[in-house]
């Protein structure tokens, strides 16, 4: 990778976490209504999946999905509007935060149901086939939702197609408040491919480098029809599972301990160490992305409210948009 594509990824590591600690603070000071989940701690892993993606690719994402728009292209203004429950917003403030998308970067939609992607995703990977396209699918989820049927479902199909989909396990060892090892008997999602003759991989989820790389070999698989592929990412979440939650479940230690693997000091260490940027050349990055979260809560605080009138615009059909 050259300089350019290696300060790519910084840009976009460093966008999402800044954008999720302005989340932060506006949800404590109630500018966002609702439920925020945030991915602060877990920035690798859309990076590196979403840098090897093209923009006619497709990605599903989960309730915790901030981090897989911004990755996909999303522009940072109109998501602060949608968390803010303004009409600026990619969903004209009726999605929140749990259900921004935008086909128009193949993003297909963040989801509030735990597995909620997983039919969405086999379904826009089939398409894909039936097109004739070269287009590949992304579906990102929780270790939890690997314990709901659809992800077995949806594995076995897409096998017997030979889909070009990749599934992306984003493992913080937490479903909500339980840890993996109460609520599955195997150590690791990815040996359950077996089970579909699916080819998987487990990655260090807070190495941006090793995600991409994992993620180049997959895609280049499903783009050449070759089927499948699950990733394991290994990673945590810095906050607990939604805004508010105290977390109290998670020993401090361990906590402690996976914030020295936090991926955004860590990739920055490489670049400075290897000679790719000087912590100057970082800083005036940081010093950019800052200024343009700053822009977009401006822009989410500017924009005004959804008229009622347009309530069940793009909700309900046609017929029921007209009052027919």
């Amino acid at each position: 990778m050259d300089k350019n594509e290696l300060m790519g990824l910084y840009r976009t590591m460093y966008r999402i976490r800044a954008f999720e600690n302005q989340a932060v603070e506006s949800f404590a000071i109630g500018d966002i209504p609702g439920f925020v989940h945030l991915s602060i701690g877990q920035e690798a892993v859309p990076t590196g999946l979403c840098s090897v993606l093209r923009k006619s690719d497709y990605i599903t994402s989960t309730h915790r999905g901030h981090g897989h728009m911004i990755a996909k292209g999303g522009e940072t203004k109109r998501m602060m509007a949608e968390l803010f429950a303004k009409s600026g917003g990619y969903c004209h403030g009726k999605g929140g935060s749990m259900h921004i998308s935008d086909i128009n970067i193949g993003m297909l939609g963040a989801n509030g149901m735990v597995g909620g992607g997983f039919g969405i995703a086999t379904g826009a990977a089939l398409a894909q086939v039936q097109q004739s396209t070269d287009n590949v699918v992304v579906c990102f989820f929780g270790d939890g939702a690997s314990n709901e049927g659809l992800f077995h479902e949806a594995m076995n199909f897409s096998a017997l197609w030979r889909l070009p989909l990749i599934f992306v396990c984003e493992n913080n060892l937490y479903g909500i408040s339980t840890r993996t090892d109460r609520s599955m008997k195997v150590q690791d999602v990815a040996r359950r491919a077996a089970a579909y003759d699916v080819p998987s991989a487990i990655v260090d989820g807070n190495d941006v480098i090793a995600v991409r790389e994992a993620a180049e070999i997959a895609v280049s698989r499903a783009r050449e029809g070759k089927g499948p592929t699950l990733l394991e990412c290994k990673t945590y979440k810095h906050r607990g599972h939604f805004e508010g939650d105290p977390g109290d479940y998670r020993p401090p230690e361990e906590v402690a301990a996976w914030k020295e693997k936090d991926p955004l000091p860590r990739f920055e260490k490489l670049l400075t160490d290897g000679g790719t940027a000087t912590e100057a050349e970082l800083a005036a990055v940081r010093a950019e992305i800052d200024a343009e979260i700053k822009a977009a809560v401006n822009f989410a605080i500017a924009s005004p409210p959804l008229d009622p009138s347009q309530t069940v615009v793009d909700v309900y059909s046609d017929i029921v948009e007209e009052g027919r």
